[in-house]
């Protein structure tokens, strides 16, 4: 478990594909976003003083989840302050993060990373959810984006058989996913490297489930 800023830290750069350039850009990123929380309450300013514990690393981990050959892109869902889609994107320039967020301010501080930290495959969708075009794509995150359900309910179509799910949580993980109904998956829950009380929700859609049959009179 991940108990302070030096352990967060190295548990991020020993993280497959992260290099010491990603590093640096990550170490801008929390400087950037410190700087932009003067200006909008972007994260909680406590959280500030462990910011690659809670925010960095917490979200980072998910890059464990994801084979190293898979390529398409990846869907962030209400990115907001921009976890995990900025410090993905950070981490892995390369590959294309789309980050999809409706708030005006929030669209704009997201655009402005990007520009700032040279994030040239990271797009930001600002717009709801419902109004983006389909696409597929090869994972799909979202941290306390909407209930599990409704969650599926808005961004299957973006889903094959073979995306990638990782949806952190928290202390809700474990019930969430006991109490999804109408969908075939795969999906189990990780414990949380940062928070020994939360889960990460990791795996494929494969549908719908099929409706019941009634009994027959």
């Amino acid at each position: 478990m991940i108990v302070s800023e030096a352990e967060a830290r190295q548990f991020v750069s020993r993280l497959g594909g992260v290099d010491a350039q990603a590093m640096e850009r990550l170490e801008r990123l929390a400087a950037l976003l410190a700087a932009e929380n003067q200006s909008q309450n972007l994260v909680a300013a406590a959280s500030l003083d462990h910011v690659w514990q809670r925010h960095i690393a917490d979200l980072l981990q998910l890059l464990a989840y994801v084979p190293r050959e898979t390529s398409g892109p990846w869907l962030d869902l209400g990115t907001g302050a921009g976890f995990p889609g900025l410090a993905v994107a950070c981490a892995l320039p390369d590959r294309p993060v789309l980050m999809v967020e409706s708030r005006a301010r929030r669209i704009d501080w997201l655009q402005r990373a990007c520009e700032s930290l040279g994030l040239n495959k990271a797009k930001v969708l600002g717009s709801r959810l419902e109004l983006v075009e389909s696409q597929t794509c090869s994972v799909i995150s979202a941290r306390a984006f909407a209930p599990l359900p409704k969650l599926l309910d808005l961004s299957a179509r973006f889903s094959t058989a073979d995306t990638i799910w990782l949806l952190p949580k928290g202390r809700s993980a474990r019930q969430e996913l006991q109490e999804l109904t109408g969908w075939q998956h795969m999906f189990h829950v990780e414990q949380s490297q940062t928070d020994p009380e939360a889960g990460i929700i990791v795996g494929k859609v494969t549908g719908r489930a099929a409706k019941a049959k009634r009994n027959r009179a």
